[in-house]
Order: C-alpha cells, then sequence, then structure tokens
C-alpha cells in the first residue's frame, strides 16, 4: 500500500510513523508513507497557499491552484482508490470504513488548515470525507495519522498476530470483552476462574457474553445498528 499525505506541516506528521506498529509496517515494505507540501506547488513568488474568503468572513482558506497543480501530478503517477479530504463535516470514521481501506493499493490523504481548503478541490477531486469526531482541530494532520493508523495495523504481516485485529471492538459490531494477564491475583483482585479453566469453548461464550454486556452498558446505539 502507498499512501500520499498533502499537508503544509509534514514535520508534524513524521513522528507519528517512525516507531512502533507503523515503523515496522514501513520497514517491512508493507507500506509507504510519502509527504507533499503545497507550497512546492505554489505560484506566488512567496510561495502563499492561502487566501481570504470570497464574499467576507473570518478565516483564510487553502488556494485551489496549488492543490490541483500537486493532486493532478499524483494523479498522472498512479491511479488512486481513495482521495480522501479529513474534515469535521464527513462521514464518521467506522471501522468498517478502516476495513475497506485495508484492502487499497493507493490512497492520497488531504490535510487541510485554517478554515479550510477552496470546495472547487472537494468537488473535482475528492472521493471520500472522513471526520473523527464532531470537533474541530487546527488541521488535518492529526486526523490523517489516526486514519492511516486504523488502516495500517489491519494489512496483513502488519501485526505479528494476524488474528488480533480480527478481535477488536467493533469488528463484530461489539466492544471487545475484559482483558486479563499474569498474575491470576493481584491484591486480592481475581481473574475470572473461567478464564483459566483451559475450556476455550467457554472462554469463547463468556468473551461473547461479556462483550454483549459492555456494549449495552456503554454504547447500546451499536445494538441498534
Amino acid at each position: 500500500m502507498r499512501i500520499d499525505i498533502v499537508s503544509i506541516l509534514p514535520q508534524l506528521m513524521e513522528s507519528w510513523f517512525a516507531d512502533s506498529i507503523l515503523k515496522r509496517a514501513i520497514q517491512k515494505e508493507l507500506v509507504e508513507i510519502h509527504f507533499h507540501d503545497p507550497r512546492e506547488y505554489s505560484t506566488d513568488k512567496h510561495k502563499r497557499i492561502d487566501d481570504y474568503q470570497f464574499g467576507g468572513g473570518a478565516g483564510m482558506v487553502m488556494m485551489v491552484e496549488p492543490l490541483s497543480i500537486l493532486i493532478e501530478k499524483l494523479k498522472a503517477e498512479r491511479a488512486y482508490d481513495a482521495i480522501v479530504y479529513m474534515t469535521p463535516d464527513g462521514s464518521t470514521l467506522k471501522q468498517r470504513t478502516a476495513n475497506q481501506f485495508s484492502s487499497f493499493e493507493n490512497i492520497m490523504i488531504i490535510c487541510g488548515h485554517y478554515k479550510g481548503i477552496d470546495d472547487r478541490i472537494r468537488q473535482h477531486y475528492v472521493t471520500h470525507e472522513i471526520s473523527i469526531g464532531d470537533y474541530v482541530l487546527s488541521g488535518g494532520e492529526l486526523a490523517a495519522c489516526v486514519l492511516c493508523d486504523s488502516v495500517i495495523r489491519l494489512i496483513p504481516g502488519v501485526l505479528n498476530d494476524g488474528t488480533s485485529a480480527l478481535t477488536d471492538s467493533f469488528q463484530d459490531g461489539l466492544l471487545a470483552p475484559p482483558v486479563y494477564t499474569r498474575p491470576a491475583e493481584f491484591n486480592g483482585w481475581k481473574v475470572p476462574e473461567i478464564l483459566t479453566s483451559g475450556n476455550f469453548k467457554a472462554i469463547e461464550d463468556w468473551r461473547h457474553e461479556q462483550a454483549l454486556e459492555r456494549t449495552k452498558q456503554r454504547r447500546p446505539d451499536l445494538l441498534e445498528d
């Protein structure tokens, strides 16, 4: 998989991919991450990439021309399965979206800044608009990192145990059940006996019951869906 990230602050994102699971995915050549700064494609002598809104109003807007030149260049080099704009008014990121994206070969992610990007970019290039929640960030960089993390960990070979991601919250429409590890007793707090029984069928039934109960208590909306 190749992910091209369009951002005026690539240095803000680089550390996200420099450690842990994402770093190993890159080292294994399971994913490539490339950053592209729209400033490099500005025709303004000062490399300006933002301007005032037509019609007035507070906040600057990222200009259409540098973004269009950059996007067209990237599209000429490869076909993209998705061109994503991270925006608070997009569709909320769901596990099913991450699952879908994990099968893609090429993804472009556009990070807005200031008041956003000229809407003509959204109209003519963007295929998916994604939000990570009902709040506003200073830019789309952190949201793009969240999207990348949720997708890359699902690529076969990224996690040491390929089945781990399949038991995460939301994969089966439920929250994950509680988990425990050694010691079996600490400060008088005991691990449920069923988990040390060796009866794997009973353990799976218990985990499903716990997942269902936790979902009922914490996210009943998932059961409605």
